[in-house]
């Protein structure tokens, strides 16, 4: 199976030993992403980073096992539950004077995110490749939230990611 590298960068520790090792400068880029056109999957950069936050991945995602719908209806609720938590703590990072409270809340909303992205992944709405996946872009494409959202990335990644299922 054909794998690509890629960089978690929460986990880059920018020791840099990924640009000396890889064989084709994949490594090698300004925004720190891996190049993946010019990653050939052989792990060098992966092996040699110390702080491990380079893993190969497959080229392409087998399709998704479907869920039983008492298991997504339960993940959704969950999910639903985790952004109202999100958004409050992000709330009273905004409308805090103090830097304590200011700094949990702020880690309390980051901490959540990452609950909810997990349970998200678990459903199968996080799979770049997944059905699920196209259909919420296309939905959020079609009725974008307000404020600053990011149509433009949206209508971008409709182009770039394939279907597989």
């Amino acid at each position: 199976m054909k794998q690509t590298a890629v960089r978690n960068l929460r986990l880059c520790t920018k020791d840099c030993l990924c640009l000396y090792v890889c064989p084709t400068g994949a490594t090698d880029t300004e925004d720190s992403i891996i190049d993946t056109t010019k990653c050939t999957g052989c792990g060098i950069c992966a092996a040699a980073c110390p702080g491990g936050a380079i893993s190969m991945v497959p080229a392409e995602y087998p399709p998704q096992q479907k869920k039983d719908a008492r298991v997504l209806s339960a993940s959704f609720s969950l999910a639903e539950s985790k952004a109202n938590q999100e958004a409050l703590t992000a709330r009273m990072a905004r409308e805090t004077e103090k830097d304590g409270l200011y700094r949990l809340m702020t880690a309390m909303t980051k901490s959540i995110r990452l609950v909810s992205e997990d349970l998200l992944r678990e459903s199968g709405y996080m799979l770049p490749q997944s059905r699920n996946t196209r259909d919420l872009l296309e939905s959020l494409k079609r009725n974008p939230p307000p404020g600053d959202f990011p149509l433009k990335a949206v209508e971008r990644l409709l182009e770039l990611l394939p279907c597989n299922e």
